[in-house]
């Protein structure tokens, strides 16, 4: 079993259900670079264990995950040369220039380590509480079922706040039906956990002081089904949204967040590739508490 600084491990029931917890509470489980490499390699370790039959994915803290570090030390001193640079930082397209370099590095770790554990070869459950925004909407919707603590809203802020046609894995109009997507995405408004099970998003709701202890007795239910069975289960079910168009709507859109990067970066000059103040949008550490969308409200 690794040693993990960014996310626990372990295997209960006699092995046969392997949980994995995002484990920076202290920033909300901000996605750094070191986290989403070791929650790579935990699911890795999940899939290569023939006793593990069910994987569940939660977080330590007060949430689930907050999306993407933009700007902690810790991502800073990973991102920036030094003795505390990921290795990832100097391979996978980081040492080339322009878009292709951030092309290929959100590739790698943002989208194409999403869509791979949306196949793993293992049923996946994700546990959420708290606020779920952004890129944590990414790692949840990347799991084959998800049960959510009953003070639980999910959103994408990206568009209001940054600019952004959302985040790099986007599989908004699969999960929240078109129309609701643009709704969420051009008022960044968020949706409360009643409206997602309403919507099939997610399939139970708990009390969140009971989250972890009914998200187990759940796994362990989906952990008695014959690994064939569930496997091709799974695989059934996926193979059908790709047929449908999944797998090919997520590379065209990934494309897009691209193309969205690189018009922020040609009119800051080179700069941040987001948008910010000067092109009309708030401070996204100054911006106002995300609202719930609301049927009778503008």
């Amino acid at each position: 079993m690794a040693d993990y600084r960014y996310v626990t491990y372990e295997t209960l029931d006699e092995g046969t259900i392997a949980r994995i917890m995002l484990n920076r509470p202290d920033q909300r489980n901000a996605q750094q670079r070191g986290l989403l490499v070791e929650l790579n390699e935990a699911f890795l370790e999940a899939e290569a264990d023939d006793r593990v039959r069910v994987v569940i994915l939660g977080g330590n803290g007060p949430m689930f995950s907050s999306g993407h570090d933009l700007g902690s030390k810790t991502m800073m001193s990973e991102y920036q040369p030094g003795p505390d640079q990921h290795p990832s930082f100097s391979v996978n397209g980081a040492t080339r220039a322009g878009a292709e370099k951030l092309m290929l590095q959100e590739w790698h770790y943002f989208f194409e380590n999403t869509r791979r554990w949306r196949n793993l070869r293992k049923i996946t459950v994700a546990q959420v509480h708290g606020d779920v925004y952004a890129a944590a909407l990414m790692l949840m919707w990347a799991c084959d079922l998800i049960v959510a603590a009953d003070d639980t809203t999910f959103a994408d802020v990206v568009g209001t706040r940054l600019g952004m046609c959302g985040v790099e894995y986007f599989a908004h109009p699969w999960e929240f039906g078109a129309r609701k997507t643009k709704e969420l995405m051009l008022t960044g408004d968020s949706l409360s956990v009643e409206e997602a099970y309403a919507l099939g998003m997610v399939s139970k709701v708990f009390p969140a002081d009971e989250l972890a202890d009914k998200t187990l007795e759940f796994a362990r239910r989906i952990a008695k089904v014959p690994t064939m069975a569930a496997l091709l289960i799974k695989e059934s079910v996926n193979q059908t949204q790709d047929n449908q168009g999944f797998y090919n709507s997520l590379n065209a859109c990934f494309t897009m967040h691209q193309l969205n990067h690189g018009h922020w970066v040609q009119v800051h000059n080179g700069g941040f590739p987001v948008a910010n103040e000067t092109d009309g949008l708030p401070n996204w550490r100054e911006a106002p508490p995300v609202q719930p969308t609301a049927k009778t409200e503008p």
